[in-house]
């Protein structure tokens, strides 16, 4: 069995999501986020939340849906741990866009609006 790194249950999906995962974003927050906030995100409760980040070669599942990490930003992680707070953005990209984003392989998210829902999984898991 793969190690996973973070487990979380979507509780609440925000009115904007489904634009953001157009435009190859994913916005989490954890629930209880100030309502301005919670309009963009998906609002969570994480159950596993390991120490260390994630690497590039990693996997974030979505109920079924599986996206290899390509770069992770130097606070993205911190956030997470600290704030409950990711952005996931799908493009590929080698190299992090700013300090906390988690880059993800270039296509799919758009396909995720149904499989992000309420009492939806996320799971980060080592690779393979």
């Amino acid at each position: 069995m793969t190690e996973s790194i973070y487990l979380t249950e979507v509780k609440e999906i925000g009115p904007e999501v489904a634009e953001f995962l157009e435009a190859g974003l994913l916005i989490l927050f954890q629930t209880g986020a100030p309502p301005e906030l919670a309009e963009i995100a998906v609002l969570h409760d994480p159950a596993t939340r390991r120490e260390e980040a994630p690497e590039p070669g990693d996997v974030l599942e979505i109920e079924g849906h599986e996206f290899r990490i390509t770069a992770v930003g130097y606070k993205a992680w911190q956030n997470v741990r600290e704030l409950g707070h990711a952005v996931f953005k799908f493009d590929g990209a080698a190299e992090p866009e700013l300090p906390g984003q988690i880059h993800l392989e270039g296509s799919g998210a758009e396909n995720l609006s149904e499989a992000v829902r309420p009492g939806a999984r996320l799971k980060i898991r080592a690779a393979r």
